[in-house]
């Protein structure tokens, strides 16, 4: 017989016991050992769950009576999230979870969110909640948490949130029979953490393809404001022989508070490693902004691409180029291990081209040239009479990588 995996369920009995009754039904019916934590603050329910709010209070140091005392939700959230978390990772080294469960509003979202969130890859992580259909990214953030709108409040059950419990719980199920922790184990083979987005997309396809070929394991990561964090947390978190920030549009746009911001972090995981970094100012061309009235408002007289109803591209000049040759120069500068910038003096994207809706062939130079000025001495500034998409610029990136690598061998053996 097969072993039924063990899940956590993560909701609170305080505002919802009917509905994390009928979910723990609904998971047990689908073969699966549950284990409930209950994080209510209001009023502590005896027997209904496996990891009480008692415990989790103890675990972030508190007692229950304290944290009532405090009679602020916010407070009271962060600890209950600390020792949540602490308990969900203990349980899971006792048993060995296959997969969690969360149901609730805002604040159920936050803390079932953050606990998923402080597990690794590759475990499953679905989310019923009412924020699922609106601004998610506070809730899944750089991992890979399903979020299920729950359509109707989860307060009461209805013949909609019935279904939508049951389809959750049967999703989980699904993974959960399907879960090895071995899934996501190191492969055997030197990784390479590439960064990209539609607009380099030909560039960075060829990049990875030649590595693979080589014996390389790639990990490409979608620049459009969370891609790029999550691979700075992939490099913090494993093994990466090289990194190459094919596309640092995330940086530009934090520094013009665009869409696709990364915040001031981004790129900063490499540098401090001391893991080999190529740079490439790929798609710094262009700034995103909203629906174009956005554009238009926050940037009026630019040259805009409307890439659908949500984003638009505006033509980034030579004041942005400056500005991110500045910051990424002052990152740079504090790199513990090699870093090299190729710049393709014909063009950053698919946009920035003879076929691109927003080519200035003029301003790749004046990045180049500013560049060179800030720049460490210590690392090259290489300008090649490329375009980023051709296929020459390709395999000069994979020669760069080649070289970090086999610099890597010797330092090792």
């Amino acid at each position: 017989m097969v072993a039924k995996p063990k899940v956590l369920m993560v909701v609170t009995l305080d505002t919802k016991e009917l509905e994390s009754r009928f979910l723990r039904a609904c998971l047990e019916d689908s073969g699966l050992e549950v284990y409930h934590l209950d994080a209510s603050v209001r009023r502590t329910i005896a027997g209904g769950s496996e990891i009480t709010p008692d415990q989790i209070a103890a675990a972030a140091g508190k007692t229950m009576p304290e944290i009532r005392a405090l009679n602020h939700e916010g407070k009271c959230l962060a600890i209950m999230t600390e020792g949540a978390i602490k308990c969900a990772h203990d349980l899971d080294r006792r048993v060995g979870l296959s997969g969690i469960i969360g149901a609730g509003g805002s604040l159920g979202t936050d803390l079932s969110t953050a606990v998923m969130r402080s597990f690794r890859f590759g475990l499953p992580k679905v989310m019923i909640s009412t924020m699922a259909s609106g601004m998610v990214r506070p809730f899944v953030g750089t991992k890979d948490v399903v979020m299920f709108p729950s359509v109707c409040d989860v307060a009461g059950l209805n013949t909609i949130t019935q279904c939508i419990f049951q389809n959750g719980a049967r999703a989980l199920a699904g993974m959960a029979y399907g879960y090895s922790p071995s899934m996501t184990k190191a492969s055997g083979k030197p990784l390479v953490a590439l960064s990209s987005l539609g607009t380099t997309e030909k560039c960075s396809g060829a990049v990875r393809k030649s590595l693979e070929r080589m014996g390389f394991e790639v990990m490409v990561f979608h620049t459009q404001g969370i891609g790029g964090v999550a691979m700075d947390e992939v490099v913090r978190d494993r093994d990466v022989s090289v990194v190459v920030n094919l596309s640092i549009i995330e940086v530009s746009d934090f520094l013009v508070n665009g869409l696709f911001s990364g915040g001031p972090d981004r790129c900063k995981s490499s540098l401090e490693k001391g893991i080999p970094t190529v740079f490439v100012p790929g798609n710094i061309d262009f700034m995103v902004a909203g629906p174009i009235e956005d554009a238009n408002a926050r940037w009026p007289g630019r040259r805009c691409h409307i890439h659908n109803p949500e984003l638009t591209a505006v033509r980034a000049e030579a004041e942005e180029f400056r500005r991110v040759a500045d910051h990424m120069a002052g990152l740079i500068k504090e790199a513990k291990g090699p870093a090299i910038f190729l710049v393709p003096l014909l063009g950053f994207s698919a946009h920035d081209s003879d076929e691109g809706h927003l080519h200035d062939p003029s301003l790749p130079p004046v990045f180049a040239e500013h560049l060179k000025k800030v720049m460490p001495a210590e690392v090259p500034v290489v300008a090649l009479s490329y375009h980023i998409n051709d296929e020459p610029f390709a395999k000069r990136i994979v020669e760069q990588v080649l070289s970090f690598q086999r610099a890597q061998t010797v330092i090792s053996s």
